[in-house]
């Protein structure tokens, strides 16, 4: 696919914009409204990954959200991992990784995907 320019973006940002009310769940797929979403969904994407490209999270990052997703201290996530507090806290605060063995203890206690935490 050839490079999209910024007012084809913008076009199809519009054009989803229009399409969005005429298109739901019960929409069949090859109705001529939903083709054209799908097709204009496309080209937003694809500019949006050139230009706006979403960087992996930090493994602080991580856990600061997760904490606060579970409604977690520090604290209890030190008690329950087998840490001091200051050791999660110098996770969240990027001076230091955990440990491939207290990563996966984080991934599981914190539900977050191995694979997100390990890239």
């Amino acid at each position: 696919m050839n490079t999209i320019t910024k007012v084809q973006y913008e076009f199809a940002l519009e054009r989803i914009e229009q399409l969005l009310p005429m298109v739901d769940d019960n929409t069949k797929g090859n109705d001529k409204n939903a083709l054209e979403l799908s097709l204009m969904s496309d080209i937003v994407i694809a500019y949006e990954k050139e230009y706006y490209p979403i960087s992996k999270p930090a493994v602080s990052e991580l856990i600061e959200l997760s904490l606060e997703e579970k409604r977690m201290t520090q604290k209890e996530l030190a008690g329950k991992v087998g840490i001091s507090p200051s050791r999660i806290n110098d996770y969240i605060s990027g001076r230091s990784e955990p440990t491939l063995k207290i990563a996966r203890l984080l991934c599981r206690l914190l539900d977050i995907p191995p694979a997100v935490m390990l890239g």
